[in-house]
């Protein structure tokens, strides 16, 4: 990027900026929630760093439903979020996550947040990349149709997480559109925290040119379902050799006073890499 390291960090700044000033005009309030937590949500191969007797947080996803449990409707939340073994020129073990939650929302209404989001953004990154599209995008991609078309079959009838993930990394991510696109509808085994259509998890992926920057869900509103997912996840986790987290309790017995709600999270480094043209987040991170 020309004017190297310096500009991108006040352009990192600006973007930031106008990520607040969009959420607090529509009435978002902005939010912060415990970075070290006791029960980090299950998810196999996602790992989070110990910390005392706690862990640093993947995501603030749990804490923030929590909030909307206690009676708020519409909240964000920027702030550092962690993750073992991840490390590259897409990764870092602590990055800046963006989460939004709105109540009696599904992900065609986050979607639509996000759409908007990104043309107040977009006008940031088009003076260093005449790659970004004039306008916020609107191309979805189902991800039957992906996996049909670019992998040979069908993971709604048959169902294998190795070949899902393999495929997904090799096969799916390569061939999306270019620019940005939303992936839409998984397979309900491939969603934990999302709510289930028929044989479809009503989740979707954003990406921008097969980097990944947002993954959003219909919330699971239901106490027993999760704490079934939960326990599920935690059975993988052990087959995998990964380690056992605690399940937190508070946040089953309080997801039902949700009812229905929808949410995002984005990764900041990765979506302020894409409006800077970069291709390695470092690129746009302060280091140590």
């Amino acid at each position: 990027m020309e004017g190297g390291f310096q500009e991108a960090m006040r352009r990192r700044a600006r973007i930031v900026r106008a990520i607040r000033a969009f959420f607090d005009g529509r009435g978002f309030v902005e939010v912060t929630t415990p970075v070290m937590i006791a029960a980090p949500a299950p998810e196999p191969h996602i790992d989070c760093p110990p910390c005392g007797m706690k862990f640093l947080r993947a995501s603030p996803e749990l804490q923030m439903k929590k909030l909307l449990a206690a009676g708020m409707d519409k909240i964000y939340q920027i702030g550092p979020c962690f993750r073992d073994g991840e490390q590259g020129s897409r990764h870092n073990p602590e990055f800046t996550m963006l989460e939004w939650y709105r109540l009696d929302a599904t992900y065609h209404n986050i979607e639509e947040d996000t759409k908007e989001l990104l043309g107040c953004l977009l006008p940031f990154g088009q003076d260093v990349s005449a790659a970004l599209p004039q306008q916020a995008p609107a191309i979805t991609v189902s991800v039957r149709e992906m996996y049909v078309k670019h992998a040979g079959w069908d993971p709604f009838l048959e169902w294998n997480q190795d070949r899902f993930d393999y495929d997904m990394a090799t096969k799916i991510e390569p061939n999306l559109p270019s620019g940005f696109v939303f992936l839409m509808d998984y397979p309900c085994e491939a969603a934990s925290l999302a709510k289930i259509h028929g044989d479809v998890a009503e989740r979707w992926e954003l990406y921008y040119n097969g980097l990944e920057l947002a993954n959003c869900f219909t919330e699971l509103c239901d106490g027993e379902e999760q704490r079934r997912r939960f326990f599920a996840a935690r059975e993988e986790r052990r087959l995998l050799g990964e380690s056992d987290y605690p399940i937190d309790e508070e946040f089953l017995e309080t997801l039902p006073l949700v009812k229905s709600a929808a949410g995002v999270a984005v990764g900041i480094d990765r979506l302020v890499m894409a409006l800077c043209g970069e291709d390695d987040i470092h690129a746009v991170m302060a280091g140590e």
